[in-house]
């Protein structure tokens, strides 16, 4: 059992009224770990503040970002089903998420607009490079979903060379994400499993897998599969989804989604917290240690 880092211990810091404010607004959001995240890199970094989870139902998310804003926040991270909702929300928007047409970050400017940041599509090439599975330049990626998150992975593929596919169970949805993304390519959902043979990397961007999800135990097909894919899924709860459990079976190299949230924390918690935080193996051991 891996042994929890004594940071994880280290007694709260001291919240005053002058204490900078973060939260992250998903529903569900109980899963997140996002919360344990930022209170340990503020507990590290002694900065005065807190980071909250933060439930909040689709039809209520407009209401809730203004709220946030008004009380004092200095922004939120958004997860699933709001960061298309965040992107048509926010006054300005990074690059990043101009080209995802997503956002998973928001930060509250002193001037009173909300500026819509996407680090997810960064955060998990460096998770890859983290864990030694380097971008496959000029190869081929499929991504299951055509959400935010995987607008996000697809555009930051694509910028470094990758030919990107997607698959989505409603065909609308990709063809969606196709006409904002030139060059990207729509799989039927009902062949992708059979077409993986074509493929350097499979990643897993719905929730699909997750604890509490829609279908927690989504398990596909990976018997078409070449020896050299790699298969990587965002989701981080369970560490081991069904979908990384089968390719585990058949002797494929896998990555997990907790890399994935680790790095594309770091941007949301420069801006709000003024700190540019570090993720090393305390960091993860301090989040491995909540599930």
């Amino acid at each position: 059992m891996m042994k929890t880092p004594d940071s994880a211990f280290a007694p709260p810091q001291i919240i005053t009224g002058k204490a900078r404010l973060a939260g992250v607004l998903g529903w569900p959001v109980s899963h997140s770990r996002s919360p344990a995240l930022h209170n340990y890199w503020l507990r590290r970094y002694g900065i005065d503040g807190a980071y909250v989870p933060l439930p909040v139902r689709p039809e209520q998310f407009e209401a809730a970002v203004r709220g946030l804003q008004a009380a004092g926040f200095r922004g939120a991270n958004v997860t699933i089903p709001h960061k298309e909702a965040a992107c048509a929300l926010a006054d300005r928007l990074d690059p990043s998420a101009q080209r995802a047409g997503a956002v998973n970050t928001l930060v509250f400017e002193e001037d009173g607009r909300i500026r819509g940041l996407s680090t997810d599509g960064g955060g998990f090439v460096a998770s890859l490079e983290a864990g030694g599975l380097p971008v496959p330049a000029s190869g081929r990626a499929l991504l299951l979903g055509a959400g935010g998150a995987a607008r996000s992975v697809a555009a930051a593929l694509q910028d470094r060379g990758v030919q990107v596919s997607v698959t989505n169970r409603t065909q609308a949805r990709a063809e969606s994400l196709a006409a904002v993304l030139p060059g990207l390519e729509v799989v039927p959902w009902e062949a992708w499993e059979a077409g993986l043979g074509a493929y350097d990397l499979l990643v897993n961007t719905t929730s699909l897998g997750m604890e509490g999800g829609p279908d927690p135990m989504f398990r596909p097909s990976l018997k078409a599969a070449s020896r050299a894919l790699v298969v990587a899924d965002i989701v981080y709860v369970p560490r081991l989804t069904p979908l990384l459990a089968e390719a585990e079976q058949h002797g494929l190299k896998t990555l997990g989604g907790l890399g994935m949230l680790l790095h594309q924390a770091r941007l949301g918690f420069r801006e709000w917290f003024g700190q540019d935080p570090v993720v090393d193996a305390e960091t993860e051991a301090t989040v491995r240690a909540t599930f």
